[in-house]
């Protein structure tokens, strides 16, 4: 089964923190990667009360859909790959094709018949290699907001953790709570309706 578990850090940043770490550890060099999630929920919420998401992900010319589940180590995700045509399918709420997702769907009791298109929200990211992991600055866009990101994925909790903090204390950046992306989506589309 396509799946994997996902260790990342992630900190909300000012426009100027961004532009520090930009700078500094020199982004500039790197092509940019826009992606677009586009959400999926039941309308009484469930997967956001199993604590879990479900997106499907445009990068560059596929489609892919990840539902994102609690994990001890971070977050498991199950991925299906989709055709452009399949994808636009999901989003007109006709959902199918994607045997992985829906097995996990059924194990956490939800129907992808429930499953209904709530929006999407569209991110300009960066990424390079650091002290064995990966750094990304993320500008995403959704609603009439936008926010700067720093997220930094590891393959240990361990290590990961101690490089997030020495980049933080490097460049005096305060640690936030920082939610996730569809949490984030979320709540601005609360503020819209």
């Amino acid at each position: 089964m396509a799946q994997e578990i996902e260790i990342e850090f992630k900190n909300l940043l000012s426009e100027k923190e961004y532009y520090k770490l930009y700078t500094h550890l020199s982004f500039e060099t790197v092509d940019r990667i826009e992606q677009t999630n586009y959400y999926f929920e039941t309308e009484d919420l469930k997967l956001r009360n199993k604590g879990a998401a479900l997106r499907v992900r445009q990068k560059n010319d596929t489609w892919t859909v990840t539902l994102k589940e609690p994990h001890p180590d971070g977050l498991l995700e199950t991925h299906d790959q989709l055709s452009k045509e399949t994808a636009d399918l999901w989003i007109n709420d006709q959902i199918s094709d994607a045997p992985n997702v829906d097995n996990q769907l059924n194990k956490l009791g939800i129907s992808t018949s429930d499953l209904r298109y709530i929006g999407f929200l569209t991110t300009h990211r960066k990424e390079r290699e650091y002290k064995d992991t990966l750094i990304v600055l993320d500008h995403s866009f959704y609603y009439d907001e936008s926010d700067y990101e720093l997220e930094l994925e590891a393959s240990s909790k361990q290590q990961g953790e101690k490089v997030f903090d020495e980049l933080l204390s490097t460049y005096h950046i305060p640690k936030r709570q920082t939610e996730n992306k569809i949490k984030r989506f979320y709540q601005a589309k609360l503020k819209s309706e």
